[in-house]
C-alpha cells in the first residue's frame, strides 16, 4: 500500500475548496493527462464529462483551477497540464489504487522467482528490475545496501607461480573473488593449509569479524601457519576487505523505454540530465535512505526528490527486506510525471513482497 504517513503534506482545505463540479473535472484532466502526456483542452473535458457542460462552463472551472495552482496553460497550447502540485494533490486526495490480479501475481512471481533459484542475490535483483521495466515502460530500478557479507565459504586457489585467486562466497549467494599476488618461496601446500584455517575462523562470520579473529588468535596463528602462509591468509583478507564500498549497488533496465519517451515528447534533454542523476551516488544513497523507513510506496514527483528533481521525472519506490526483517533495499519505478500511478504502484508493492519473501528463503 501505498504509505500515507511519508507523503509531502497537502492543504487541509484543498478539498473543500472543490465542488463536485471542480473535482470532477479536475479527475478528468488529470487522467487524461496520464494518458496521452499532452495539453488537454475544454472542448474535451466538455465531451468527457457525464454532465452536460458547455466548453465555456468548463473553461471557468479550469481558470479556478488554475488560480489554485492545480493547473497550468503551457505556452505552446491552448490546453492545459496538471502542475507538479496539482500531480500531488491528485495522488494524496484522488488516486484509487487498485489490486495486483491473480494472474500477475502468479506471473511476477514465476518470472523473480527463477534467477532466485540460481543462488545469486544480484540476479534475483536484476529480474525484478526487468520486470519492473517491462510492466510500467518505464525503467526499473532495485538500489541495494552494500552490507560486509556472512561468509559460507573462502578458498584460495593458485593461477601460476606468482599469483593466486582468493573466492568469497556469501551465505546470501553472492561471490566475490580477486587475484593477489603469492609470497615468493610459498610453500606447494600454503593456498589448502590457507584455505583450511580460514574455514575454520570465517563460516558465519562476517570479512570484517573474521580480520578480528585472525588478529586475536595470532600467537596461535604463528603456531599453526608458517610466516609466508600467514602473510597469505592477511593479504586476502585485505584484499577482499578492500572490495566493500559504502556505495551502493544500482541497477538500472529499461533506460531504452525513457528514450522512446523523450524522443515522442521532444524532451531527450530531460532524459540525459536524468541518466547523469543515475550516476550520482551520493544521490542514491540519499534516495536509500528517504524510502527505507517506508512501511510501504513512496511517491517522489518532480522536485519532490532532490536526485530527479532537474529531470522532473516520477519515481515510485518501495523497501524490500531480509530474513531478519531489515530493509536492504528499495526497488521501483523511474518515469515521466504522466506515469500511471494506479497501475503501477500495486505492482511495485506485490514486487517488493516477493523479493523480500525471496530474500527471506535465502536468509
Amino acid at each position: 500500500m501505498v504509505n500515507m504517513a511519508e507523503r509531502p503534506k497537502i492543504p487541509e482545505d484543498m478539498l473543500s475548496q472543490l465542488n463536485s463540479r471542480s473535482q470532477d473535472i479536475f479527475r478528468k484532466l488529470v487522467e487524461r493527462y496520464l494518458e496521452t502526456g499532452a495539453p488537454v483542452a475544454s472542448r474535451d473535458l466538455a465531451r468527457m464529462l457525464s454532465v452536460g457542460l458547455s466548453p465555456a462552463s468548463v473553461r471557468n472551472v479550469m481558470a479556478d483551477l488554475e488560480d489554485l495552482g492545480l493547473i497550468a496553460a503551457p505556452h505552446t497550447s491552448a490546453g492545459r497540464l496538471p502542475t507538479q502540485h496539482g500531480l500531488r494533490f491528485f495522488v494524496d486526495a484522488m488516486l484509487e489504487v487498485g489490486a495486483v490480479d491473480e494472474e500477475e501475481k502468479a506471473a511476477i512471481a514465476k518470472q523473480i522467482r527463477a534467477p532466485a533459484a540460481t543462488g545469486q542475490v544480484e540476479d534475483l535483483l536484476t529480474e525484478a528490475s526487468q520486470l519492473l521495466s517491462g510492466l510500467s515502460h518505464g525503467a526499473g530500478v532495485v538500489i541495494a545496501q552494500k552490507s560486509d557479507l556472512v561468509l559460507k565459504h573462502i578458498e584460495f586457489i593458485r593461477l601460476d607461480a606468482e599469483r593466486a585467486m582468493v573466492v568469497l562466497v556469501g551465505e546470501d549467494g553472492s561471490v566475490e573473488n580477486r587475484v593477489l599476488p603469492l609470497p615468493p618461496g610459498l610453500a606447494a601446500d600454503a593456498l589448502t593449509q590457507a584455505s583450511n584455517y580460514l574455514a575454520h575462523l570465517a563460516v558465519g562470520k562476517t570479512l570484517s569479524e573474521t580480520r578480528r579473529a585472525v588478529q586475536n588468535q595470532r600467537e596461535q596463528t604463528l603456531s599453526e601457519l608458517d610466516a609466508l602462509t600467514q602473510k597469505l591468509v592477511e593479504t586476502g583478507l585485505a584484499t577482499l576487505s578492500d572490495t566493500g564500498s559504502s556505495a551502493p549497488t544500482v541497477i538500472v533496465r529499461g533506460r531504452a523505454n525513457l528514450i522512446n519517451d523523450a524522443m515522442a515528447s521532444e524532451d531527450l534533454g530531460r532524459i540525459r540530465q536524468l541518466f547523469d542523476e543515475l550516476e550520482s551516488r551520493d544521490g542514491l544513497i540519499e534516495l536509500l535512505g528517504d524510502t527505507e523507513t517506508a512501511q510501504g510506496v513512496k511517491i517522489f514527483i518532480g522536485s519532490e526528490n532532490k536526485l530527479f528533481s532537474l529531470s522532473g521525472s516520477s519515481v515510485i519506490l518501495s523497501p524490500y527486506k531480509d530474513a531478519n526483517q531489515k530493509v536492504v533495499g528499495v526497488l521501483g519505478v523511474i518515469g515521466p510525471t504522466r506515469l500511471n500511478y494506479a497501475r503501477i504502484v500495486p505492482v511495485v508493492d506485490y514486487t517488493a513482497n516477493v523479493v523480500s519473501a525471496l530474500m527471506a528463503r535465502k536468509g
